[in-house]
């Protein structure tokens, strides 16, 4: 990997390797390790799912009241690790994370599978449940409000977030484990290149 290969801005590189994620096999290649830290600095990591990169940051979806919501409300700091191991490949996305618009979350909303968006409002996302029976009696009360053919509307406390990133750093594998680690770094409206040691 070499500098002058690279794209001018992390968003049209990530979107080439994305592709190449894609093309290759990987499952779910979208999938990527949020990691969070409370107002103490105790970091707490999970995986969720992109929706959407664009000049603007990288999108994803949850509850607002789960712990990574209200971590980023606490601390928006946060990093993203996209762990394409299948093609020695990784990208860490170092920025901050704000809420998205409303009209993106309820218009995503209503691309999701029916009992994706029963889901959202059954599970009160990180909170304690008495046992999996109550859960499966929330969901299943829902299904019976809103049958498969009436709308649900996105629940107030479920949306998303766009992480603006000051860092995008493309990891790519290479033998002896001398690495290749290219950061593009945010410098004003634009972006430098470094090169780290592996």
């Amino acid at each position: 990997m070499d500098e002058k290969d690279l794209a001018p801005d992390p968003f049209t590189q990530f979107e080439e390797w994305y592709k190449e994620a894609a093309a290759s096999g990987l499952h779910e290649p979208n999938a990527m390790v949020l990691s969070s830290a409370d107002t103490q600095g105790r970091p707490s990591s999970r995986t969720v799912l992109l929706k959407q990169v664009d000049p603007r940051g990288f999108v994803f979806f949850t509850n607002y009241g789960s712990r990574k919501g209200r971590e980023i409300e606490a601390n928006p700091h946060v990093s993203l690790l996209f762990p394409w191991h299948g093609i020695s490949r990784q990208v860490i996305v170092s920025g901050t994370a704000g809420r998205t618009g409303r009209d993106e979350t309820v218009a995503y909303f209503r691309t999701r599978p029916h009992g994706s968006q029963l889901g959202a409002w059954a599970s009160e996302q990180s909170s304690k449940v008495a046992s999996r029976a109550e859960l499966d009696r929330m969901y299943a009360e829902l299904a019976e409000r809103y049958p498969e053919e009436e709308d649900v509307p996105a629940p107030p406390q479920w949306g998303g977030y766009r992480v603006v990133p000051e860092t995008v750093e493309f990891w790519q594998g290479r033998q002896n484990r001398l690495h290749d680690r290219l950061r593009y770094v945010r410098e004003g409206a634009g972006w430098t290149v470094e090169r780290l040691c592996p």
